[in-house]
């Protein structure tokens, strides 16, 4: 059986990763009435979009949001908590990465959809992926991309490498060498991640489905546009410095029922660092 790597709880990782007062431009990239999807070039941008999120002891918090692309009037607040934390199952916690997703496929919902966050020192890079029904087909529908940063931090956050095409971004982490952990759905605080087998980074590992992009901040992905009806992975990426490559694959069954998160972070051996 795999090892237990961290017994901190999802919610200790929620409050570890999510704290503060962030703030980026948001980009949003919908089908058109043609039903073209370019995700080259954003239909909407919100700026700015702003997540507060504190807390007022290890227990309890408030999440505040502003520039919201979905909510009614663009603003939301609401209280959090350990208690309420992850009712549903379909929140996720590694350190450095965290996140939200839909458990399965559900005709009485409008939407299957991810939100994933990557972080690296105080900045917060975030993809937002909406799935949603069309004669009988879940197809792709809306992405959206924040490249957030704490307005708390004092540090300069690293620059992120721009790249135009998946395959160029990929290509500079080939060979870098990574280690993984996977989280499996649980509801409530209690699920814990566990190790797996390190590996070294091939963009094959990401790029494996038929619709892959790079977004602001250094976000890649690679994910169906419209889901099918076999076991499918939904890839993300995140070049978040020089050193620094995470990848978060999202595991469904053949009946789009969740299985597991895996958490991938991957950096150049010595050698490739003095190149």
């Amino acid at each position: 059986m795999a090892a237990v790597t961290d017994m901190t709880d999802q919610w200790t990782l929620n409050r570890r990763n999510f704290a503060g007062h962030w703030q980026g431009c948001g980009h949003w990239f919908e089908r058109d009435g043609s039903g073209r999807l370019d995700l080259q070039h954003p239909t909407r941008w919100i700026d700015p979009t702003t997540y507060a999120i504190s807390f007022s002891d290890d227990d309890h918090g408030v999440w505040d949001g502003s520039g919201l692309a979905f909510a009614p009037g663009g603003k939301a607040t609401y209280p959090i908590s350990r208690a309420t934390y992850n009712a549903g199952g379909g929140c996720w916690q590694f350190p450095g990465a965290g996140g939200q997703s839909s458990r399965g496929l559900d005709a009485e919902r409008p939407r299957f959809g991810h939100e994933i966050n990557l972080f690296c020192g105080r900045s917060r890079s975030m993809l937002v992926l909406l799935w949603e029904p069309l004669d009988g087909r879940w197809r792709l529908q809306r992405v959206g991309a924040v490249g957030f940063r704490c307005m708390n931090g004092t540090d300069p956050e690293p620059d992120r490498p721009a790249c135009g095409t998946p395959e160029a971004l990929l290509a500079q982490v080939q060979g870098w060498s990574g280690e993984r952990q996977m989280l499996r759905p649980q509801a409530g605080v209690n699920g814990q991640a566990e190790d797996a087998a390190s590996l070294v980074f091939d963009p094959s590992q990401l790029l494996h489905n038929d619709c892959s992009a790079v977004m602001p901040d250094g976000l890649v992905f690679s994910v169906p546009s419209e889901l099918p009806s076999a076991p499918f992975s939904l890839e993300i990426g995140g070049r978040l410095g020089a050193a620094l490559f995470q990848q978060i694959s999202i595991h469904f069954d053949s009946t789009g029922r969740l299985m597991a998160w895996e958490r991938r972070w991957f950096q150049p051996d010595p050698a490739q660092k003095i190149r």
